[in-house]
C-alpha cells in the first residue's frame, strides 16, 4: 500500500488546546474550492445541455438534513464522554460542557463546514452523471489487466479462491457499508476532534476526494469489469450488488436515449475507485489524528472493500490503486486547503 502523506499532525505550543475561534480567515479556503468547483459544475452543464439535477433531494437537501441529525447526535455523545471523563455528571455540569465545546462559534463552523461538503458532492455527483457522454475505454483496461496478472482475470481467481455464494454475501455486506461509513466519518470528524480546524482537515480532504475522484472519471471513462466482461460474473448469485449493477447500467441508457428527461441520473463510474478512495483518506486521517488502533482496524476494512470491488467487477485492480493513489493527494490539498501557511496546533488525544 502506499505510504500515507504527512501523517504527522501540525504542531505549534504556542496556540491553545482547544478552539480559538476569534479568526476563522482559514475558513476561506474551503469555500474557494466549492466556489471553484460549482463554477466548473455550472460550465459542464451548460456544454453538455444537461442543468444540474438532485433526484428527489436526496444528493444534497436529504443528505445535508441527515448529516445535521447525526451532527447532534454524535455532539451529544462528545458531551456526555467528556463530562465523564471530567465527573461533571449532573444536569448542570453536563450543560456547562456542553455549551463550553458547542458555543454559537463552533456550532457556525460545523454546519458552513456540512453544507461545503454536501455542494462539492451534488457537483460531483452530476459531473459523474455526465461521464456518461464520454467514450469508455474498458477494453483497454481489461486488457491491460489481464496482461498484468499473465492471462489470467483477477476477479476469476477471487471466485476460485473464496467462492461464489458465501463470499459474495459477506463481501455484499462490506462493500454496501460503505454507505454509512462516509457521512459517519465526515460527521465524527467535526464533532470528536477538539479543535475544529483539525476536523476540516478531514473535511476539505474528503471534499478533494470527490473533486480528484470526478477528474480521474474523465480521464478515463469506464464502466467497469462486470459491464465490459459480465461472463465473468455469470456465477455470482443475485443480490443486491447484482441488481444495483443492472440499475445503473438502466439508468445510463436512460440518460443517453434521452439526457433532457428530468429522471435522467448517472451513478456508474469506475476508474479510479471512490469506494477504495475514500476508505483510504479514513486510514490516513486516522493516522493523522494519532489513532493507530483505530487505523488498523480501517486497514483491514480498507483490504476487503479492495477486494469487494474486484469480487463484483465494480473495478479493474488499476482501478483500487489508482483510489489508493488519489487519497493520499487528497489528504495533502486537504491539509493545505485548511493550513495554507503549514502551521497548526497539538492533537489532543
Amino acid at each position: 500500500m502506499a505510504t500515507s502523506p504527512s501523517l504527522a499532525p501540525p504542531r505549534d505550543a504556542a496556540e491553545p488546546t482547544g478552539d480559538d475561534l476569534r479568526d476563522v480567515r482559514w475558513v476561506a479556503g474551503v469555500w474557494i474550492v466549492v466556489a471553484v468547483f460549482a463554477v466548473i459544475t455550472a460550465l459542464w452543464s451548460h456544454h453538455v445541455g444537461v442543468p444540474l439535477r438532485d433526484p428527489e433531494g436526496k444528493m444534497f437537501r436529504g443528505r445535508l438534513t441527515s448529516a445535521v441529525v447525526l451532527l447532534t447526535v454524535l455532539a451529544l455523545v462528545d458531551t456526555v464522554v467528556r463530562a465523564c471523563r471530567t465527573r461533571q455528571w449532573s444536569p448542570r455540569g453536563l450543560l456547562r460542557v456542553l455549551r463550553d465545546r458547542w458555543w454559537w462559534q463552533r456550532l457556525a463552523l460545523a454546519v458552513s463546514g456540512l453544507v461545503a461538503y454536501h455542494l462539492v458532492y451534488v457537483c460531483y455527483r452530476n459531473l459523474k452523471s455526465w461521464d456518461a457522454f464520454n467514450t469508455i475505454r474498458d477494453d483497454s483496461l481489461l486488457r491491460f489487466e489481464r496482461w498484468l496478472f499473465l492471462g489470467n482475470d483477477p476477479a476469476e481467481l477471487l471466485h476460485d479462491l473464496f467462492g461464489q455464494h458465501t463470499a459474495a454475501y459477506v463481501l455484499m455486506v462490506v462493500y454496501k457499508s460503505f454507505t454509512y461509513l462516509v457521512p459517519l466519518s465526515v460527521v465524527a470528524a467535526l464533532a470528536f476532534t477538539t479543535r475544529i480546524r483539525e476536523g476540516y482537515v478531514f473535511l476539505a480532504s474528503a471534499m478533494w476526494v470527490w473533486v480528484l475522484g470526478v477528474g480521474s472519471y474523465y480521464l478515463i471513462p469506464t464502466l467497469g469489469p462486470f459491464a465490459s466482461s459480465p461472463g465473468t460474473f455469470a456465477g455470482l448469485p443475485d443480490t443486491a450488488i447484482t441488481s444495483t449493477q443492472a440499475e445503473y447500467m438502466a439508468e445510463r441508457a436512460h440518460m443517453l436515449m434521452d439526457p433532457s428527461a428530468p429522471d435522467a441520473f448517472v451513478s456508474i463510474s469506475a476508474f479510479a475507485s471512490l469506494h477504495v478512495g475514500f476508505t483510504c483518506l479514513i486510514l490516513f486521517m486516522l493516522l493523522y489524528y494519532g489513532r493507530r488502533r483505530l487505523a488498523m482496524v480501517m486497514t483491514a476494512y480498507l483490504l476487503a472493500v479492495m477486494v469487494a470491488t474486484v469480487y463484483f467487477g465494480w473495478h479493474f485492480v488499476v482501478d483500487d490503486v489508482a483510489g489508493v493513489a488519489l487519497a493520499a493527494l487528497a489528504v495533502l490539498l486537504g491539509r493545505f486547503t485548511v493550513y495554507p501557511r503549514g502551521r497548526g496546533s497539538s492533537m489532543p488525544r
